[in-house]
């Protein structure tokens, strides 16, 4: 779709997030996601540099007559599978839809995303990575007619109430201990980051996501529910509640952040032990619903172990791929 003669694509500015957050809020109630995002939030996601991404550089804003109508942004990241992954995301106003924003955003990522890649000469393939939930059908077709193909599904799921919580005991020989101080939080942040080397795609450990883990508006290390051997950390539940989004949404809800088991520990009732506290702790906590992503094809048994929690599948999203031609 041809886009607007007038429509100005041009690099961010710190004042943007205003923009951002308005143009992600309308989206997600025009498709009837129950989501909302705050400024706090967004600016911390959007305006920190990482491995794979910097903020000066690949953020692009689309205004048209001097109006933001969306946006977009980039970033790369080496996959499980020894992949170079770049991928693109965008949100685009929903009263500007349909009329060739979301094209040219999509066609300025992936050619920045060339210009990045011809960067390195890192011989591993390479794919452009993008995402779109079921419930965008516009962004599913916008990128099924620009080559993308669905890679792997995962579900966002929702246990409507905390009534009735299983708890079970942890296996011999572990206790739950708080993290203290900043080295514990880092043994966290790299205990989380090796358990899901076992899992697909890719996930940023480097030390400026450990940072900006910390300044996120949401973390809480009160919430967090880790399980010690000794001194060493065997699985964690890192539960998160969001208090602008629950008072936006009129609603007490909280997220199962990352849920995770380290290898030598799997198959113990590891998971299952951590989910039932994460859960009585936030009904604790004045929550009165949970919710949890996980990977639909997740190799360690984690569906079952929410569904037996009493979680259900509340909607999927979608991960596609499409082959990046190496331009070197």
């Amino acid at each position: 779709m041809r886009a607007p003669v007038d429509l100005v694509l041009r690099r961010h500015a710190a004042s943007d997030i205003s923009d951002f957050v308005r143009i992600r809020n309308a989206a997600t109630v025009a498709d009837g996601i129950d989501e909302h995002a705050s400024e706090a939030g967004v600016a911390n996601w959007m305006l920190r540099a990482r491995a794979g991404f910097d903020p000066a550089d690949d953020i692009v804003v689309a205004m048209v007559h001097g109006v933001v109508v969306g946006y977009g942004w980039t970033d790369w990241v080496e996959t499980t599978d020894s992949r170079l992954e770049y991928r693109t995301r965008g949100n685009v106003d929903p009263a500007w839809r349909r009329r060739g924003v979301g094209s040219a955003i999509l066609a300025h990522n992936e050619a920045h995303l060339r210009e990045v890649a011809a960067r390195s000469a890192d011989p591993r393939p390479r794919n452009f990575g993008a995402w779109a939930n079921d419930q965008t059908p516009g962004g599913v077709v916008l990128l099924r007619r620009a080559g993308y193909t669905p890679a792997r599904y995962f579900f966002e799921m929702l246990r409507p109430h905390l009534d009735e919580i299983e708890v079970s005991p942890l296996p011999d020989g572990m206790e739950l201990r708080p993290v203290a101080g900043t080295d514990q939080l880092r043994q966290l942040w790299h205990a989380d980051s090796e358990a899901f080397m076992d899992h697909w795609g890719g996930h940023d450990s480097s030390d400026a996501a450990f940072q900006q883990w910390m300044t996120d508006p949401n973390f809480d290390p009160s919430l967090f529910l880790v399980a010690w051997d000794g001194d060493e950390i065997a699985g964690a539940v890192l539960n998160l509640i969001d208090a602008e989004e629950n008072a936006a949404l009129g609603r007490r809800r909280g997220l199962l952040d990352s849920v995770f088991v380290r290898r030598p520990w799997r198959r113990r009732g590891l998971a299952a032990a951590l989910v039932g506290r994460s859960l009585a702790l936030l009904h604790e906590r004045g929550m009165t619903s949970a919710w949890l992503g996980v990977d639909a094809d997740n190799p360690t048994g984690a569906l079952g172990v929410y569904e037996r929690a009493g979680f259900a599948v509340h909607r999927r999203g979608t991960a596609y791929h499409k082959p990046m031609e190496p331009d070197r």
